[in-house]
């Protein structure tokens, strides 16, 4: 049987007063402590951006 990927996700949301640099400051911190990967990334008209982190949900089969 082939496992299937789950993957949950946590949106960060950066107003238009954000650095550059402090956004990917702080993508780097999820990515490097709670193994965040960048899947998708947004800039709205008003200059919001929007970042999808997602990580592979571990799954422990239990056979006892």
């Amino acid at each position: 049987m082939a496992a299937m990927l789950e993957y949950e996700y946590r949106v960060l949301t950066f107003d238009r007063h954000t650095s550059k640099a402090a956004a990917r400051q702080e993508i780097r911190e999820h990515a490097e402590y709670g193994r965040w990967e960048l899947a998708r990334s947004v800039v709205y008209e008003g200059g919001v951006r929007r970042m999808w982190l997602r990580r592979r949900i571990m799954r422990v089969d239990r056979t006892a």
